[in-house]
């Protein structure tokens, strides 16, 4: 790793000034229960200052890759982070919603640790993806980062008048690499929500696609349908998650998906190429209008949670 600290070389002087712009992110605003995603880019002054409360929204920070397009992931998420940190307004918290590292190693896993430390959020909130329960079926990140709240991983928060619900879709998954929720998870969540009020927003976040948006290429969830049939009798919910490294927008009555940017590397378009994996093509000084990380503001008095996405530019 003292090699990715120098920066004396001229070619990753270069490299780290295009990689000052691929930390573009998305601030989440809850105004009125609705969800609004704006970049991060100083702009929506008054909309910040109407939203009740702000969270950020990051994920597949891939730490411990080092392949074309982005040999030096870290480099992008500490420029993610630093766009959160200017926020007029500090966002309450941070989630992550998996991927935090490439390949499950504790020294990939220490890496994430230390550069997170630089958020000035209060708390950050995780679910694990794939890459991040290779070999141990999640044991060492649970061990960090889960919340402890639930054996199996998943667990719930409020904040401010809304519902937050961290899923667990990447173990045992299914044929084709479609992620699985689980019957001890889905009854969990049935008790989770059974007391909420219709009208309370509900914000639900996990790696992989709580909707069927590509399954040819395992980008969606085999028993989310049961999931979505928990949540449909709420007036918003907003669904997060990442896995697929780019925006995707789904409606289905008053269930609304999102998927997001990484801070890693690109992906493919859903059947776009033979198989999903990261545009090695994608050259240095573009890499930046394929990343970012998402912010949210919340204002009291709405029902829905409203949602724009912009890339640095």
């Amino acid at each position: 790793m003292r090699d990715s600290d120098d920066n004396t070389n001229p070619g990753r002087r270069q490299f780290l000034q295009c990689m000052a712009w691929a930390g573009a992110g998305t601030l989440w605003l809850m105004q009125g229960g609705v969800l609004r995603a704006q970049a991060l880019t100083g702009q929506g002054a008054k909309e910040a200052a109407d939203a009740s409360f702000a969270f950020v929204q990051i994920s597949d920070s891939h730490i411990g890759f080092h392949k074309a397009p982005n040999m030096d992931v870290a480099s992008t998420l500490r420029a993610s982070l630093a766009m959160v940190n200017a926020q007029k307004v500090r966002p309450d918290f941070l989630l992550h919603t998996g991927d935090l590292t490439h390949l499950s190693r504790p020294d990939e896993f220490d890496t994430l640790t230390g550069i997170m430390q630089e958020a000035r959020v209060d708390k950050t909130f995780y679910v694990p993806g794939e890459h991040d329960v290779i070999g141990d079926n999640g044991a060492e990140f649970f061990r960090r980062f889960g919340e402890k709240q639930q054996a199996g991983g998943w667990y719930s928060f409020d904040h401010r008048g809304v519902h937050f619900v961290g899923l667990i879709n990447v173990l045992n998954l299914k044929a084709g690499g479609l992620g699985s929720l689980g019957a001890d998870q889905l009854a969990w969540l049935k008790k989770d929500l059974a007391s909420l009020s219709a009208s309370t927003p509900v914000v639900v976040f996990a790696h992989m696609p709580l909707w069927s948006l590509y399954p040819e290429w395992g980008w969606g969830t085999d028993d989310s349908a049961e999931a979505m049939n928990l949540l449909k009798r709420f007036g918003s919910v907003s669904v997060l998650n990442g896995h697929i490294h780019q925006i995707q927008q789904k409606v289905e009555g008053n269930i609304t998906f999102y998927t997001a940017r990484s801070t890693a590397y690109p992906q493919p378009a859903p059947g776009v190429g033979p198989a999903p994996g990261p545009m090695k093509d994608v050259p240095p000084e573009a890499l930046h209008s394929y990343l970012g990380i998402r912010e949210v503001r919340h204002v009291r008095g709405s029902q829905a949670l409203a949602l724009t996405d912009e890339v640095m530019s």
